[in-house]
């Protein structure tokens, strides 16, 4: 079995904006720059021969090249459940076309449909019983954030660990964009 997603790479100029947000927020797990993605979709754990399929499924994407922009901050979960705050993501049409063509691709693979609303962002840290005044403050002083515009020409097959430090991902195969 191993542990799938696709995603969308941040270029390092766009991520060394976000470390300097990485503070404020006691007990928070910052991620490190490698590990900066915006998900196109989650595949969990499957055997080798879905991922082989997978593969093929996404070879056969057909999409353009945009630019995305990364607008605002928030946070998953509410009051002592709060367990993440992430960078948003500007609205993009392109964005959605392609991450549509990611799960059409997941169903052609023959895995269960996401049923979770798509929200693009990128996570920062992960939380684990954060002082909620905290978030918030971090929230308030980080809410306008806008990073310059990137282009987006590809994106990727991840694999995806867990260790004591937190989740670790390796770039299993990259997918250009036309």
């Amino acid at each position: 079995m191993i542990r799938l997603f696709t995603a969308i790479a941040i270029p390092p100029d766009i991520g060394e904006g976000l470390l300097s947000r990485q503070h404020g927020i006691e007990g928070a797990r910052w991620r490190p720059l490698e590990a900066f993605h915006i998900t196109l979709r989650f595949i969990g754990d499957v055997a080798e021969n879905v991922a082989d399929d997978l593969d093929e499924a996404l070879m056969q994407i057909d999409a353009p090249a945009f630019d995305l922009t990364l607008a605002g901050v928030g946070h998953f979960g509410e009051g002592a459940d709060i367990h993440a705050v992430w960078a948003g993501v500007e609205d993009s049409a392109p964005l959605r076309r392609l991450q549509k063509a990611n799960e059409s691709a997941a169903r052609a693979a023959e895995l269960k449909p996401e049923t979770r609303l798509y929200r693009p962002h990128v996570t920062l840290a992960y939380l684990k019983k954060p002082a909620v005044p905290e978030v918030g403050a971090w929230i308030q002083t980080h809410n306008l954030l806008k990073s310059p515009s990137f282009p987006v020409d590809r994106f990727g097959l991840y694999s995806s660990w867990q260790t004591s430090a937190g989740s670790v991902y390796r770039l299993e195969r990259e997918y250009p964009l036309a």
